[in-house]
């Protein structure tokens, strides 16, 4: 069932209408959604519900046990918690080498990716085990938060403590947060399946399937389009998750914030896929020796870290370089900070600076992307090739094209203040207005959308 499908909207608005009919019995609720997570994972394949929910019990009983244990007894702790993550990170290298031993099968047997749900499992053990956030006796909550519907295709990546916390607390659901939760969702069809599909169809596929045929410009496009359509495709995924949630009377963790208006390269992961770039931080960088108090810890584990991030989007050289190339822009900033600091002190920075900082980072991420995107090192370097041409020709770009990239951009630029006004007038409109509202969208996407949808970027990985 994918979540563009009319199935999963329709599924959606069944377990919606459930969990609010019954929003004065938690434990109906809890049961409801368990019931729609395991429903909606047998649709994907008929072992996924057992797998995830016998993995879900060992990650409950290894936190039920952490809870008992004094934190005295470290050994037995650590050996609990070890347990945990050899089984999710075991998991975790299972989606990833799986598909090396059988190939195209592997998509026909597996056709969801367990990186997203280890992820979050492992945040509830090691929270658990590290004293930093409570756990749970309940093993229904557990097992719900662990195997939420709405968030284990492509995230965000939640902390299991806070979805717990969450769906402990009674139901509610104010006017403004059901209009921001309908914006949302919106938000996202016209973001996926008006941009970034048509992107994806009309240019970057084109390109990058067969870079040899065109011009460096055109090539040269068709990375920024790669860069809008990645963008649009997975923070459309993320607002489509968060809106469902928020009707369920959950809140998810922000995902994305204009990530292309960076500064530098660290300012860019604190934009970009956020509660990714967060469980980096958190939970592998200070997993890692003397990370706190090491001064060369910020200059040696960024390339660990960021090594350990590409594998986690695949096995394969075009990832491993794009996170090394990650993982080395984050250490030379940071050691260039250090210098400039040194000789100039903290300077402030000029508008015209500002600008300059954004164009450098935004292009440095683009030829990143270009290793992400390419099936192979060889097609990474013919488009790096192509630029060396210097040929100019844009004869295969069109005027459609180029106005989608400019409304792209466009989009990227709304502040967030902006959407947070449109959620106030939205959240006070009649119903019929909104339902309105919304019917427009379906339609304008229905007209528009042309070649129909592909899969989300991010449910690959």
């Amino acid at each position: 069932m994918s979540p563009l499908s009319p199935a999963y909207f329709a599924f959606a608005a069944i377990v919606i209408t459930l969990c609010w009919a019954c929003y004065r019995w938690k434990y109906a609720r809890l049961y409801i959604l368990l019931i729609a997570n395991g429903f909606f994972l047998a649709r994907l394949a008929w072992f996924y519900p057992v797998l995830l929910l016998t993995a879900a019990t060992i990650d409950f009983l290894v936190g039920f046990e952490l809870q008992r244990l004094p934190r005295e007894r470290s050994t037995p702790r650590l050996a609990l918690v070890s347990i945990s993550v050899i089984l999710n990170v075991g998991l975790l290298a299972a989606t990833k080498f799986t598909p090396i031993a059988v190939g195209e099968l592997y998509r026909w047997v597996f056709p969801l990716s367990l990186s997203f749900y280890c992820f979050q499992s492992m945040t509830y053990t090691i929270d658990v085990y590290r004293g930093t956030r409570p756990g749970t006796r309940s093993y229904l909550t557990h097992l719900t938060s662990a195997s939420l519907f709405t968030v284990i295709v492509a995230g965000p990546i939640n902390r299991i403590s806070d979805l717990i916390k969450q769906l402990q607390q009674p139901f509610d659901l104010t006017p403004t947060q059901g209009g921001r939760a309908f914006l949302l969702i919106s938000s996202g069809l016209i973001k996926k399946l008006l941009i970034a599909d048509f992107l994806s169809n009309n240019v970057a596929n084109r390109i990058f399937d067969t870079p040899t045929l065109y011009s460096g410009a055109e090539v040269l496009i068709g990375v920024y389009a790669y860069a809008l359509q990645i963008y649009f495709d997975f923070s459309g995924y993320t607002d489509i998750a968060m809106g469902i949630s928020q009707l369920l009377g959950l809140t998810l963790p922000d995902n994305f914030n204009r990530p292309y208006r960076s500064l530098n390269l660290a300012d860019f992961w604190r934009r970009w896929h956020i509660t990714f770039s967060n469980w980096l931080r958190d939970y592998l960088y200070f997993s890692l020796p003397n990370a706190a108090r090491w001064k060369g810890a910020g200059y040696v584990y960024p390339i660990i870290v960021f090594f350990l991030g590409g594998l986690w989007h695949g096995i394969g050289w075009p990832f491993v370089l794009w996170g090394l190339l990650h993982g080395v822009g984050l250490t030379t900033l940071r050691t260039f900070q250090t210098l400039r600091q040194k000789i100039q002190g903290k300077p402030t920075p000029t508008p015209w600076g500002r600008y300059f900082s954004i164009f450098v980072t935004f292009n440095f991420v683009c030829l990143t992307w270009i290793f992400f995107r390419s099936p192979d090192v060889a097609t990474a370097l013919a488009i790096l090739g192509r630029f060396g041409s210097m040929t100019l020709s844009v004869e295969n770009i069109s005027l459609p094209m180029v106005g989608v990239m400019l409304a792209g951009v466009a989009l990227h630029a709304i502040p967030p203040k902006w959407f947070d006004r449109t959620v106030e007038i939205f959240g006070r409109a009649p119903f019929v207005v909104q339902g309105a509202g919304l019917a427009s969208v379906v339609l304008l996407i229905e007209l528009l959308s042309g070649r129909g949808s592909t899969s989300f970027v991010y449910s690959n990985f």
